[in-house]
């Protein structure tokens, strides 16, 4: 069976780190660019964080800068939660240089080449990148296979009472993306929940083997704090959710959903309206992913892990 095109367009990111390793780790996805915004801390962080991640896999995969900020607005990170580096203070290995150019033309070079329906787009970070690459030349959306997206909740926020971190960055691009026509896919706040890092899951991980990229997993997810929101029980595995349902969609149950996203300037900014019963009567456009298999997520990230140097 062919390998699965994707793009990733990420933030590192404790969690990006995570998603980024079961992504590389798995031969049936075939990663060829990772692109990076500023997001969970700034572009110099984001950058040196996924150059360090994707050369400590071995993975000879293109990675090139992108939007330092929103498309509107200013730049906010989330060192509270990540550490001022992005990855809780985990030093890793100096990674291979960037690509040269910017994420927003490389992603429209990477449609071009993979062709009608040739590949996924996994935005794991805030959006700007994909909309700036999708708005700017729309007639590369018929190759798009799906675009899958770790943003939003359909309840309560982590950033503020109403929203979800990256559709908070940059909600103006998330309006683009999902009114894009192509299949969205949204891993939210509800769904990423069921993806804890506990002491004892880190603890497993740490014991299935050897490796530097494993350690280096370990070590992130020892470092993150636990979520308040949670109950202090672990850490969610956000981002590496979008991966496990390209990995394993048998894990998850599913809804398709009418979604849209509050750009306004008042304390909904950044929330999204995720209309899982057909209250508003409006077409479906995307699908959110409602329930996860933790057991089988924590699996699919081992096996990853176990195929890394």
């Amino acid at each position: 069976m062919m390998a699965r095109k994707i793009l990733i367009d990420c933030d590192p990111g404790t969690d990006d780190a995570i998603a980024l390793f079961m992504a590389l780790g798995d031969p049936r996805l075939d990663v060829r660019l990772v692109t990076v915004a500023g997001g969970n801390v700034g572009l110099a962080h984001t950058l040196r964080n996924a150059r360090a991640l994707v050369g400590l896999t071995g993975k000879a995969v293109p990675v090139v800068a992108g939007a330092e900020r929103p498309l509107l607005g200013s730049f906010e990170d989330a060192a509270y939660v990540h550490g001022e580096d992005g990855l809780a203070g985990v030093l890793l290995p100096e990674g291979p240089a960037a690509a040269s150019g910017i994420a927003a033309d490389a992603i429209r070079e990477a449609l071009r080449a993979a062709g009608p329906a040739g590949l996924t787009l996994v935005g794991i970070g805030p959006a700007t990148n994909l909309a700036l690459a999708l708005a700017t030349e729309p007639g590369l959306l018929p190759n798009v296979a799906e675009i899958v997206l770790m943003t939003g909740a359909w309840g309560e926020g982590n950033v503020t009472p109403a929203a979800e971190f990256n559709a908070w960055s940059d909600p103006e691009a998330l309006a683009v993306v999902l009114g894009c026509g192509r299949p969205v896919t949204l891993a939210t706040l509800e769904v990423t929940a069921q993806a804890l890092a506990t002491p004892s899951r880190i603890e497993a991980l740490s014991r299935g083997g050897t490796g530097a990229c494993r350690e280096a997993a370990c070590a992130i997810l020892a470092g993150t704090p636990p979520s308040r929101r949670l109950g202090g029980a672990g850490s969610p595995q956000h981002d590496s959710c979008a991966i496990a349902w390209l990995l394993a969609p048998e894990a998850f149950t599913v809804r398709e959903v009418f979604a849209e996203v509050d750009c306004g300037p008042g304390p909904g900014r950044g929330q999204t309206l995720i209309d899982r019963w057909g209250r508003l009567g409006k077409p479906a456009n995307a699908l959110v992913l409602e329930t996860l298999e933790a057991g089988r997520f924590f699996e699919v990230l081992e096996q990853s892990l176990s195929r890394l140097p």
